[in-house]
């Protein structure tokens, strides 16, 4: 099976530099109450403070703070023994008094310390101030796309020079055929669960500084589906799906590269509740070769010559992935001199063409030497060479 590497970001708000207590507003102006006003007035006035700052609602460069302060304030005037200590000692008096200082918080920490670890905004606001939406998680799950699944496949350098088609075999989940995907047994039908009604939600309310608070779960009796299975098919005992190992061909054309991913849509794991499948990635791997090295649309490799080759200069064969080639050696040459044949590289995967074959000569100095040579090299010496 492949494996899925998900990545989960996470987007923080920056936050400006901390105020001390000696510049903080008067709790009761942030919210707009006299001193002496009621609990009630004082949750009145935040809950309208806090959905006209609510950055979700206001695009202000300042709502994120503005909904900090008024997160603040509502956190001590609520509380009967911090809004004494506040009343009595102001600020100051606060620090030490299991008070939380919003102005450095994360936004998502906050709505925790107020709202007792809500999922969102939308949560919140759907909650307390009937703004009509759902959290996803708390929505009767419908149609789900299947899993995308990664394989790994390994190719030569003449396969990737030319191209080539593979057949790969991969385990993955399939829709089962006998339910059509339903996970019920023949002559039978989901039905409803009556543990929620068919809404795949369960509602548990709790009271709390803000009054009631309602909590929307996906029921565990249906598991959010809002249908419950009494016959279970056979085949796949009611999952919907059935392992299977199908060969796939996949088509790699030439010039591919390490790294790169072809997508065989609709190849990946099952969908659930009728939704379509996933996509199949295979990644691509060119082994190492043995003479060539590869760098992109250029090919290397190093041969030998001889000391009159590169004195005297000459026109040599030499492999390519397609053939041969004939590669010249100007006279003069330096041994470590890289020399170059045109379009004898890799194609070229996104453009027309080949690249170029690189070709460093090394002077090879032999191992034996027999009479005659041994006779010329000394008169080679005799005239400076």
């Amino acid at each position: 099976m492949g494996f899925i590497k998900i990545i989960t970001l996470e987007i923080l708000i920056e936050v400006k530099p901390t105020l001390s207590s000696k510049n903080k507003r008067d709790y009761y102006e942030v919210l707009g109450v006299s001193r002496n006003a009621s609990s009630d007035e004082i949750k009145k006035a935040f809950r309208k403070l806090a959905l006209k700052y609510h950055p979700d609602r206001n695009n202000s460069p300042e709502a994120t703070e503005k909904f900090k302060e008024i997160g603040e304030a509502y956190e001590v005037l609520s509380d009967p023994e911090k809004r004494r200590i506040y009343d009595q000692f102001g600020h100051e008096g606060l620090k030490g008094a299991n008070f939380v200082d919003f102005s450095s918080i994360r936004l998502d920490d906050l709505m925790n310390s107020i709202f007792g670890g809500f999922g969102g905004f939308g949560d919140i606001f759907d909650t307390f101030f009937g703004g009509g939406r759902r959290s996803r998680s708390s929505r009767r799950r419908t149609a789900e796309k299947g899993a995308n699944i990664k394989y790994n496949l390994h190719i030569t350098l003449e396969e990737a020079y030319t191209g080539v088609k593979k057949e790969i075999s991969v385990p993955h989940y399939e829709t089962c055929m006998k339910c059509a995907g339903k996970g019920t047994a023949p002559g039978y039908q989901p039905e409803i669960c009556p543990s929620c009604n068919g809404t795949g939600q369960k509602q548990t309310v709790q009271r709390s500084f803000m009054g009631q608070v309602v909590t929307i779960t996906d029921c565990k009796r249906c598991k959010g589906t809002g249908r419950i299975i009494r016959k279970k098919c056979p085949k796949c005992n009611g999952e919907g799906i059935v392992k299977v190992e199908r060969k796939i061909e996949v088509k790699i054309p030439k010039g591919i590269e390490t790294g790169i991913s072809l997508k065989v849509r609709g190849q990946g794991q099952a969908g659930r509740l009728g939704g379509e499948a996933g996509d199949l990635y295979v990644i691509i791997h060119v082994d190492k070769h043995k003479i060539f090295k590869r760098e992109g649309e250029y090919l290397y490799r190093e041969i030998p010559i001889t000391y009159s080759q590169a004195v005297l200069g000459d026109s040599i064969k030499v492999d390519t992935l397609d053939g041969t080639a004939t590669l010249n050696i100007p006279p003069r040459t330096k041994s470590g001199t890289i020399l170059r044949i045109p379009g004898k590289g890799m194609p070229r995967l996104r453009g027309r063409g080949y690249g170029d074959l690189l070709i460093k000569v090394d002077i090879a100095i032999p191992e034996k030497l027999n009479s005659k040579q041994v006779e010329a090299i000394k008169n080679l010496k005799k005239i400076g060479l």
